[in-house]
């Protein structure tokens, strides 16, 4: 099985406001960068659309390490909480639903269709490809505010 990165950001000029996000793939020394946005969107919808789109791009079943400065999304992981809202009808422990269940379901399934691991980086420090994701976002953002 193919084992690919994925390194991700999103980012908001507001919060709401425009939005944007960065991707980069990277598999066997071959980066691909991605990147889009919404004009009226959260930083949160953005850092998981973000992951959403790097899997996306993947054509077969890989083994995927996401590396992302979004607490937010890795810990829906890594903490178990997607198993939570998944079981409690996408509510969270106080009966309120789950911001953008919507795109957590998105995402969830595309996990079951590879092998993902979500590993925390720190945002704005010496992580190149955090960076150059952050770059990727901001830039969209640009375009869309013109």
């Amino acid at each position: 099985m193919k084992q690919v990165d994925l390194y991700t950001d999103g980012a908001c000029s507001g919060n709401p406001g425009a939005g944007g996000w960065g991707a980069i793939l990277i598999y066997k020394g071959v980066e691909k960068e991605l990147s889009g946005g919404e004009a009226s969107t959260t930083n949160n919808r953005m850092e998981i659309y973000a992951v959403i789109a790097g899997l996306d791009c993947l054509k077969e079943r890989c083994k995927v390490n996401v590396y992302s400065d979004s607490a937010y999304t890795v810990n829906a992981f890594t903490e178990g909480w997607i198993y939570g809202w998944i079981k409690n009808g996408w509510k969270k422990a106080d009966g309120k639903p789950v911001a953008n269940a919507e795109l957590w379901q998105r995402l969830y399934n595309k996990t079951l269709e590879h092998e993902v691991n979500f590993i925390k980086v720190k945002g704005h420090a010496d992580n190149e490809y955090n960076n150059r994701c952050d770059a990727l976002a901001r830039a969209a953002i640009k375009k869309l505010e013109g």
